[in-house]
């Protein structure tokens, strides 16, 4: 059954249980086994829900598949980012602090998957609060790519990415507030999506989210699996006050339809502010091309937005300082050093920063309105550089190059803060053997159009069913633990 999940998407999967090729049964056990024999290797799973009951509700899809009452995801065993709510399981946020934190409800997210059949496996790990973009924390240690151990499969979705390219489930959930989905998308070389704000609802939350540049999205092995992932939870929730209507169509039938062109896209390589690893810069040069075989016109961009990085991690630094603050002195020495740190220095936003912050992103969508009025999309690398250490920390410069601050994500910030929907596609491998990915973007809910791009790309440059499902153990010298 290694295979079985190697080699099947999440669409493909659907099928067979449609066809009741597979058992709803036979597909829990086959993910059971995967979680035990890869997952203390890779640590992506980080709580696991009781196994008696996991095999009830298969056993329990199985007849409604039977019946003919099978819904869309029906049988389909999936794992929840720990930043995300699932009704009797603990969200810990990574954190020690709240390591005791049960949830009461489940997110709408959670709750429109499981109504469409989709069965909660477990919680994947997630740096804490989703602080950075290496899936490490003290309460459940580092998460580690499959295709390199000694790498990391990014963050702040690195667990629920090493679960998907691991081969661990079918189905994961993710969030991106900088880059959260399409950084550790590109790290294990799958499609991730952060789609328009708003697009996904979020919530219900403890407090009203003045912050506005999270979004939930898919993480998943194919276009395809995507779309359908979006086709179930899309659609607006009084739980989320920036919900957006339904946008009244299939995604999956969109993705099944032609690229429509010749579009105008721009490629940048730098945005004008970071350099960039030469050999991802040459695979993201190579991937554009292929639009250029498709009939689509590819131009180089000159500049880019304004450099946002500092300004992002104020922003998302405040908002969560306005959530801990009152846990601060007594629990400070439960968080991790340099998330506290960080959440404190946020003290410093004073008004008058607040509206430097706030003419800086109006100079960001004015950036936007001029490039998306002469460009259908823009394409850029998602990640500068290779996977960093599963341990950090991420290089300070390329070849002697000095890098931006909040470099990892220098080319994902801008668009959680101008709302366009980003995604990433793997582009190749760089010369260290690891995923690349090409970012690409288009104008503010145009979801459809990215998704169609990224499909028209995949299929020229199909990077399913290659995932690692085996890979070196390392070395663990005597005494020491990883």
């Amino acid at each position: 059954m290694e295979s079985l999940l190697r080699d099947s998407s999440l669409v493909d999967l659907v099928a067979l249980l449609e066809r009741r090729e597979l058992s709803a049964r036979e597909l829990m056990e086959a993910v059971l086994r995967r979680i035990d024999e890869a997952n203390p290797d890779l640590n992506a799973i980080v709580a696991l829900r009781d196994r008696d009951e996991l095999m009830a509700e298969a056993a329990a899809a199985d007849e409604r598949l039977a019946r003919g009452d099978g819904r869309p995801l029906e049988g389909i065993p999936f794992a929840v980012k720990d930043l995300e709510d699932v009704a009797g399981l603990p969200t810990t946020y990574g954190s020690l602090v709240f390591r005791d934190n049960i949830a009461r409800e489940d997110s709408v997210q959670v709750a429109r998957l499981k109504a469409a059949g989709a069965i909660v496996v477990g919680k994947t790990n997630t740096p804490e609060f989703g602080y950075t973009a290496i899936t490490k924390n003290l309460l459940f240690g580092v998460t580690r790519s499959p295709w390199n151990l000694e790498r990391s499969p990014g963050g702040s979705s690195g667990g629920s990415a090493a679960a998907l390219a691991g081969c661990l489930v079918p189905l994961v959930t993710a969030s991106d507030g900088g880059g959260s989905i399409r950084l550790p998308a590109s790290m294990v070389g799958a499609f991730g999506l952060k789609p328009s704000f708003g697009r996904v609802p979020i919530g219900p939350n403890e407090h009203w989210q003045y912050a506005d540049t999270a979004c939930y999205g898919p993480l998943t092995k194919t276009v395809e699996d995507a779309a359908l992932f979006l086709d179930v939870v899309v659609g607006p929730s009084p739980y989320d006050p920036n919900s957006l209507p339904h946008p009244g169509y299939s995604y999956l039938d969109c993705v099944h339809r032609k690229l429509d062109g010749p579009l105008r896209i721009a490629l940048s390589l730098d945005f004008g502010y970071t350099p960039v690893q030469e050999d991802i810069a040459e695979v993201v040069s190579d991937a554009a091309r292929v639009f250029e075989r498709l009939g689509h016109i590819v131009e180089p961009l000159e500049g880019g937005p304004p450099m946002l990085g500092p300004a992002w991690a104020l922003l998302g630094n405040y908002m969560q300082l306005s959530r801990l603050a009152p846990l601060l002195p007594e629990r400070e020495p439960e968080f991790g050093r340099s998330f506290i740190a960080a959440v404190k220095a946020a003290r410093e936003l004073t008004p008058e920063r607040w509206g430097e912050l706030a003419a800086l992103r109006e100079q960001l969508n004015r950036w936007c309105a001029d490039l998306f009025a002469h460009y259908d999309l823009l394409v850029s690398p998602t990640v500068p550089f290779d996977p960093p250490p599963a341990k950090g920390p991420f290089p300070d410069a390329i070849d002697g190059r000095p890098l931006p601050p909040v470099a990892v994500a220098a080319f994902t910030i801008p668009f959680n803060l101008s709302w366009h929907p980003a995604a990433t596609v793997r582009a190749g491998l760089s010369r260290a053997g690891l995923p690349v990915g090409m970012q690409i973007v288009g104008p503010r809910h145009a979801d459809d159009l990215v998704l169609q791009a990224a499909r028209a790309y995949e299929q020229e440059r199909p990077w399913h069913p290659e995932w690692p499902v085996r890979w070196e153990p390392l070395p663990t010298p005597a005494g020491s633990s990883r």
